[in-house]
C-alpha cells in the first residue's frame, strides 16, 4: 500500500484488490488484531502479509467494521486458520449469523462502471455464529485498549470505525473512503479524494452524514479507509471537513 509512512507505525494497510484491511501492532510483535477481512479469494495474501509483520503470531481477534462482501470475503478461510474470535457491532451480528441479508446494491447512483455493475455484488450475509460476539458496549475493543469503536451507521446498520485518541488516528472502514468508489478508473489508478461512503450500498443517508460529522468532530491526524490510500495532515483534515460540511451535495445521490 501506498503512503504508509502518513500512518503510525503500527498501523499497516493491506489492498485485496479492490478493499484494505488493516493490521494493528508493530512489526515482530506477538499481539496484533486484524481490522476485516477484504474480498473473497485473498487469505493467502493477507496471512502472508501477516507472516512478514509479526511472524507465525496469529491476531488475538479479527474486528469487522460492517459485513459487506468485500470485508469479510477472506474471513472463512483465515478463521479455518487461525481460529480466533470476531468482534462487530450488535447490530451488524444478523448480517453475521444467517439471520438477514444486506439490501441488494444499487446501479443507479451514478459515479460510473463500479456504479453500474454493482447488482453483480453479492448482497448475502454470512453465518459465523459460533466465532463472533458483539462488541462491548462501553466503546473498549477486547485486543485493542488504547482504541475505542465508534458507532458510524448508515452505510449498515452496525458499520463501526475505530479511534485512538493519543495520536488522533481512525480507522474509518467505509464511513468515508479516500477514492472515488464507483469509478473503476479512480479504483485502479487509487486516485486520492475523500468521499462519502460507496452510494451503491449505502441505504440510509441521514445517518451516514451523522457519522461523517462524528468522526470529523474527533478531528484525526491520520486515516485509513475501506477503499483508498491512508491519509494524513491538512489534506485529511481539510477534506474530512469539506465533506462534513457539504455531506448531502457531495456524497449523496441525487436520482
Amino acid at each position: 500500500m501506498h503512503n504508509e509512512d502518513r500512518l503510525p507505525s503500527d498501523v499497516h494497510g493491506v489492498r485485496t484488490l479492490i478493499a484494505n484491511v488493516v493490521m494493528i501492532g508493530e512489526p515482530g510483535d506477538r499481539e496484533w488484531t486484524l481490522v476485516d477481512a477484504g474480498i473473497v479469494g485473498c487469505a493467502d495474501d493477507i496471512a502472508q502479509a501477516a507472516a512478514a509483520r509479526f511472524g507465525d503470531a496469529p491476531p488475538g481477534a479479527i474486528v469487522l467494521t460492517h459485513g459487506h462482501f468485500d470485508h469479510v470475503g477472506s474471513l472463512r478461510p483465515l478463521l479455518a486458520r487461525w481460529r480466533v474470535p470476531v468482534y462487530a457491532h450488535a447490530m451488524e451480528l444478523p448480517y453475521l449469523t444467517g439471520q438477514a441479508d444486506y439490501p441488494e446494491a444499487d446501479p443507479d447512483v451514478g459515479g460510473g462502471l463500479m456504479a453500474r455493475i454493482s447488482p453483480l455484488y453479492p448482497h448475502k450475509g454470512i453465518d459465523i455464529s459460533g466465532v463472533v460476539r458483539p462488541l462491548p458496549e462501553d466503546g473498549t475493543v477486547p485486543t485493542l485498549p488504547e482504541w475505542r469503536w465508534v458507532h458510524t451507521p448508515g452505510h449498515t446498520e452496525g458499520h463501526i470505525s475505530l479511534f485512538r485518541e493519543r495520536d488522533r488516528t481512525v480507522v474509518a472502514g467505509d464511513a468515508f473512503i479516500t477514492v472515488k468508489q464507483t469509478s473503476a478508473f479512480a479504483v485502479l489508478t487509487q486516485e486520492e479524494e475523500i468521499h462519502g461512503p460507496p452510494p451503491y450500498f449505502t441505504f440510509d443517508w441521514r445517518h451516514a452524514a451523522e457519522s461523517v460529522r462524528k468522526l470529523e468532530a474527533l478531528k484525526p491526524a491520520a486515516a485509513i479507509t475501506g477503499h483508498g490510500q491512508p491519509m494524513a495532515g491538512e489534506a485529511l483534515t481539510e477534506g474530512l471537513a469539506e465533506l462534513a460540511r457539504s455531506f448531502e451535495e457531495r456524497a449523496v445521490p441525487h436520482l
